[in-house]
């Protein structure tokens, strides 16, 4: 069978291993339409621009009662804390293949791995490589953060209170700069741009297809916000790059409120759901995990280096058994699993499901209201 074939089946079973997890008829109706459109037929990749359908009612407040006190404080340090792109270190040269300066350290790879996996690379091969796994992680935190920018606009219409909503209004305003930021590292300091992750835009447009704003909530601060923090911070602690370094820095300190935001809203929300809708919201946030899980498998770059090459699932076992990407992983979900314990989306019933994915080790950590910047940026 032509390698191609192999690896288009391979793309297919793995998709569908995942939603054979879906357990709920109804998140299986919410979610099935936007894997057919990101995994089936591959939107983010057919060109400059996608159309996703909005469904959801703007909740006005008339009477302006300042209600949420946790939120206020939110709003009040975000007004506190504004940054301007333009005050970064632009004029720093970045050379993302010497391996002193790399987004994405040499040690982020096993080269002897490699090398069973059939991937025989020189060290200037190896240098490229690394330069290109950091232009594709920055690329999919671009994607991102364009997904945040658009579904933090429609929870400031969404939502139901109205210190979340000035405290939503600061987070676009937020997201904006982080899509500026990331837009010009990746144009003047890489080159290169990689198109959205087949995952990742199938998250973005279920979210923001969906009428529900407590979905939307659970979606973006919760899931896509949650994995980032953990990922900006893993690539924070790990690059001598200090452009990247600054940028991430102010970027994980918005982060931080964003999900402090998505607890803090959700936390009691959950509470007052009949047994029914709240199952429903943690099969639904058990199969996007098990999503954004796929997300960091990096296949963009299998399709440029080495279809053809080497087997789809050769590079899948190179990716998941490499030391930077395991820790990635790590410390994404050390960032999720609390804070779906804290809103109360991670109950006995479902902790099996988690159980089985590896995921449960997390439990135990703090969740996002009780993480200091330190120890965030440490």
């Amino acid at each position: 069978m032509p390698k191609r074939v192999q690896d288009a089946l391979d793309a297919w079973g793995e998709g569908a291993k995942v939603f054979s997890l879906i357990r709920d008829p109804k998140v299986l109706r919410s979610l099935s339409p936007s894997a057919i459109r990101g995994l089936v037929l591959k939107r983010g990749k057919q060109g400059p621009t996608a159309s996703m359908p909005a469904q959801h009612a703007a909740l006005f407040q008339w009477g302006y009662h300042r209600d949420q006190p946790e939120m206020a404080e939110l709003y009040r340090r975000a007004k506190a804390n504004q940054w301007d792109s333009d005050d970064m270190p632009w004029q720093l040269d970045v050379d993302l293949e010497d391996p002193t300066t790399a987004v994405v350290p040499v040690d982020f790879l096993d080269w002897d791995l490699a090398r069973s996996c059939g991937i025989h690379l020189d060290e200037r091969e190896r240098g490229r490589l690394l330069r290109d796994f950091g232009a594709w992680a920055l690329s999919q935190f671009l994607h991102g953060e364009q997904g945040a920018l658009y579904a933090a606009a429609q929870v400031t219409e969404a939502v139901e209170f109205y210190d979340g909503k000035l405290y939503g209004a600061t987070q676009v305003m937020d997201e904006a700069r982080h899509v500026e930021t990331f837009s010009r590292y990746l144009q003047t300091k890489v080159g290169k741009l990689y198109p959205v992750q087949d995952n990742l835009y199938t998250i973005i447009d279920a979210l923001m297809t969906d009428g529900r704003w407590d979905i939307k909530f659970l979606g973006m601060q919760i899931m896509i916000e949650g994995l980032a923090l953990g990922a900006f911070g893993i690539m924070y602690r790990r690059t001598n790059e200090p452009l990247i370094r600054e940028i991430l820095k102010n970027v994980i300190r918005d982060e931080a409120r964003h999900v402090h935001y998505g607890v803090v809203a959700l936390r009691e929300h959950i509470k007052g759901l009949t047994e029914r809708e709240r199952n429903e919201r943690e099969d639904w946030a058990f199969q996007v995990a098990m999503l954004m899980r796929n997300r960091w498998l990096a296949y963009e770059i299998y399709e440029e280096w080495f279809v053809g090459t080497i087997s789809r699932d050769k590079w899948r076992q190179f990716i998941l058994n490499a030391p930077g990407a395991a820790e990635f992983r790590a410390l994404m979900f050390s960032r999720l699993i609390p804070n779906l314990r804290e809103i109360g989306l991670l109950t006995p019933r479902i902790q099996p499901a988690y159980e089985k994915a590896g995921l449960m080790r997390f439990f135990e950590g703090p969740a996002a209201n009780r993480l200091g910047e330190r120890e965030l940026l440490s």
